[in-house]
């Protein structure tokens, strides 16, 4: 139906004014609102993911009481999760984690004397670092697929780093086993570092390297200022003594000096197996029964030698063939005779000769003296020998002397500054030189891969040099044989 004009006319005349500006306003208003309603839901998901999501993951914690900053707090409510999901299965343990262990050793009296109760501040866990590290004993614990379930529904990433057994390198049907060596759960701003120790054979505990596999994430943690990665690591047993520390109940080494001054030389060199094998098959071992006894008796020699020293708190490391057979062919030489230990004489002590001999091992012979070229010698079972060589350390090398009791001669043997690392042998946990391959050719030249089975220490070594003779009124004090 057609409209009356007057109403069509009146509606017109309405829509002729008002229509264009009522649309301007309500096209400005539309978008203003949906610009305000967008602003709010931005608003609101920030919020959401800071407040839910956030805590939600662990990336948000409240202040604990005494701390400084949230950071300081993140740490905190870290170890204190990850304590909670290695109690909920039955994980023993326990903080190996220098920075904090020093921060302990200083307060360690009160700590092993404070009760539990809530502590005034956060003094330990709250400390500037980017992880904190923990330690695992293998044998306590096999169950790792329900603990990465449970880490990740508490909002943990983790990341596990498998190599192969050393332990098993030397039986080649065996030597591809890969076992689990370190564990990362990583949580905010804050990592936790598992390292997985082994019990050796040498009654001792082992950890070995961190070794990024190709697939994995670089950027997941700063690798390198992980304390435990860069090198394996040997370890005595420590006794363990539970604490709270910051309100949390943690296990630490009963000493905690003795534990990082073991840290600082800690680290550990494998015996070159597969450069063994390749040897032997150059050199087939000698298998006769003369050859077998003598290590036998090699061995029990060494570990009685090892006990005694220990006994006494003295360094010592393998020396001249002793080492030589380590390095080369992972055994004790058969045709060497005789066993040879390195101390640095300023690790002397005056009761080595009676400890030794109480031991039953008697005094052989003594040469030199303790400022200049000292070396001893025991005897072991039947015609097995103990000889201890003392080194003396000059600004540029090392050197250790040598006599010839009949002449008086003295000799003087060259090597390259050294460091001492740990390593297994004969089921012995005992120092090496840290710079092997120097060491050795200082002593054997570069055919030392050859074996020699005549050997004239006076002229043979590469290292060797004459070194005067001693003074004839000397020789009741520098040359004395038993």
């Amino acid at each position: 139906m057609k409209p009356l004009c007057g109403e069509g006319s009146r509606a017109g005349g309405f829509r002729a004014l008002q229509g264009l500006p009522m649309q301007k306003i309500n096209r400005n208003a539309v978008l203003a609102l949906l610009s305000l309603a967008s602003l709010v839901f931005l608003l609101f998901q920030l919020c959401y993911y800071k407040f839910y999501l956030s805590q939600k993951n662990g990336a948000t914690f409240s202040k604990v009481r005494g701390s400084q900053s949230g950071q300081d707090s993140t740490r905190w409510h870290v170890v204190r999760k990850f304590l909670g999901l290695i109690s909920s299965h039955n994980i023993p343990v326990y903080l190996i984690d220098p920075l904090i262990l020093g921060l302990v050793d200083k307060d360690i009296e009160q700590i092993r004397s404070s009760p539990d109760g809530p502590s005034p501040e956060c003094k330990y866990f709250c400390a500037s670092r980017d992880f904190t590290t923990f330690a695992l004993l293998d044998k306590t614990w096999k169950h790792e697929v329900g603990l990465f379930r449970t880490a990740e529904k508490m909002g943990f990433q983790w990341l596990k780093i498998i190599n192969k057994d050393p332990r098993l390198d030397g039986m080649d049907d065996l030597s591809g086993m890969e076992i689990p060596l370190h564990y990362i759960f990583k949580l905010a701003s804050h990592a936790i570092h598992l390292v997985v120790f082994y019990e050796r054979s040498g009654n001792y505990l082992w950890h070995g390297p961190l070794r990024l596999k190709q697939h994995m994430d670089r950027k997941f943690v700063p690798f390198r200022k992980l304390h435990f990665g860069r090198y394996p690591g040997a370890y005595e047993k420590p006794e363990l003594l539970h604490v709270f520390i910051d309100d949390l109940k943690v296990q630490i080494p009963k000493n905690p000096s003795s534990f990082l001054e073991e840290m600082s030389h800690s680290r550990f060199l494998e015996c070159r197996y597969r450069e063994a094998r390749a040897f032997l098959q150059l050199y087939p071992d000698d298998a006769s029964l003369d050859a077998v006894e003598f290590r036998i008796k090699a061995k029990s020699l060494l570990h009685l030698a090892a006990l005694t020293l220990n006994n006494l708190g003295v360094k010592f490391w393998l020396s001249s063939g002793t080492c030589l057979g380590w390095y080369r062919q992972c055994n004790i030489i058969p045709h060497s005779k005789d066993v040879d230990l390195g101390i640095f004489i300023r690790d002397y002590k005056a009761e080595i000769i009676p400890a030794f001999q109480k031991a039953g091992l008697p005094l052989k012979h003594k040469f030199g003296k303790v400022e200049d070229s000292l070396e001893l010698s025991f005897q072991g079972e039947e015609d097995v020998k103990l000889d201890v060589f003392f080194f003396y350390e000059e600004e540029d090398h090392i050197w250790n002397g040598g006599t010839q009791a009949k002449s008086g001669k003295k000799f003087k043997y060259f090597f390259p500054k050294f460091t001492l690392c740990w390593t297994e042998f004969v089921e012995l946990k005992v120092h090496v030189p840290c710079e092997t391959l120097q060491y050795v050719e200082a002593n054997y030249g570069p055919d030392w891969k050859v074996p020699m089975k005549v050997w004239d220490w006076k002229s043979s070594p590469s290292n060797v040099q004459d070194n005067g003779v001693w003074p004839v009124d000397e020789w009741d004090d520098v040359i004395q044989i038993y």
